[in-house]
């Protein structure tokens, strides 16, 4: 009997997918990819591969985890294994570039977006973007990495001549309009096995980094009302989401060969939807899901329980 590999370089965001795999009793594996070898003369094992690898490995000093799981994909494909978020869905997952390029093939809208490397040339194209407001990001990026706001020029050049700015670590910086959301949210959409399973609301009145994972999730947000604070919660899952962006969305995940993602989008004050993120490596926050009853992880775990059994059809 083979077994369902996940590979990855973060076990904090992994260990709610491994508990809901021993709950329903499927075999497993997990092969932690920050550093290793590949023997390209061998066999890889028969079985199912699952990727969760994180373009924000190497702020977890895991530098070259992605470039490994790619030569490990390139194997693995090569002997015809099934690799669930494979070659496909690791070049977008390292590049923003990449993903807005996927996007604007769809025809789904994205702010406007500048690459830019050397800081002179980020001044630059911040002066060419002709925003009011506009935000600099990562393009190798996860958990919000290097994503600033700035309404003025001056204010990027004192941002980047001083002690905060961050490098990328691709080199790469997009400058990119500030996109208003009239109530200060995103919308991520999660989907399993290329289809759409539910919408979440993500508050961003306290900033950029929107992870959802309980390990790295920002406590509730708290908005005092004369004496008495207001709770809001960050992660709101929306009941009876539709719009016809998620057609447009699995359609372009399925081109790309990616079964698991979350895919994020912002409203402008028009109502206009911009989509700015595909996230590969996606996460489910638990209070969230428990108020509505539905589970991302318990999905993903029955959903590569059901590829396994395919899987190990075609090795009998």
């Amino acid at each position: 009997m083979s077994k369902i590999y996940i590979i990855h370089e973060n076990k904090e965001w992994t260990d709610h997918l491994i508990n809901r795999l021993e709950e329903l009793e499927l075999p497993y594996e997990e092969w932690f990819l920050d550093e290793g070898t590949v023997d390209l003369s061998s066999i890889p094992p028969e079985g199912l591969y699952f990727s969760r690898m994180s373009a924000s490995s190497h702020t977890r000093d895991h530098r070259y985890a992605p470039e490994l799981s790619t030569a490990v994909f390139a194997w693995l494909e090569r002997h015809g294994r099934t690799v669930i978020n494979g070659s496909g869905a690791i070049r977008l997952e390292l590049s923003k570039v990449n993903q807005y390029m996927e996007l604007d093939k769809f025809g789904i809208r994205t702010p406007k977006t500048i690459a830019a490397v050397g800081k002179e040339q980020i001044l630059e194209a911040a002066r060419k973007l002709e925003s009011a407001s506009f935000i600099t990001k990562h393009n190798r990026a996860g958990k919000g990495l290097g994503v600033q706001l700035f309404h003025s020029i001056q204010a990027l050049e004192e941002y980047l001549q001083g002690p905060l700015f961050e490098e990328p670590i691709d080199g790469i910086t997009l400058i990119q309009e500030y996109i208003q959301s009239p109530d200060n949210s995103i919308t991520r959409c999660e989907f399993i096995g290329g289809k759409f399973i539910y919408a979440v609301r993500v508050d961003t009145s306290e900033g950029f980094e929107l992870c959802p994972a309980d390990a790295c999730r920002i406590d509730d947000l708290f908005c005092p009302v004369g004496e008495q604070p207001t709770i809001i919660d960050k992660f709101q899952v929306i009941e009876g989401f539709d719009d016809p962006i998620i057609k447009k969305y699995e359609e372009l995940l399925r081109s790309n060969h990616i079964l698991v993602a979350g895919i994020e989008f912002i409203r402008n004050e028009q109502g206009q939807i911009f989509t700015y993120d595909i996230n590969t490596n996606t996460n489910y926050n638990s209070e969230a899901e428990a108020k509505v009853e539905k589970y991302g992880m318990l999905e993903l775990a029955k959903y590569l329980g059901e590829e396994l059994k395919t899987v190990n059809s075609i090795y009998k």
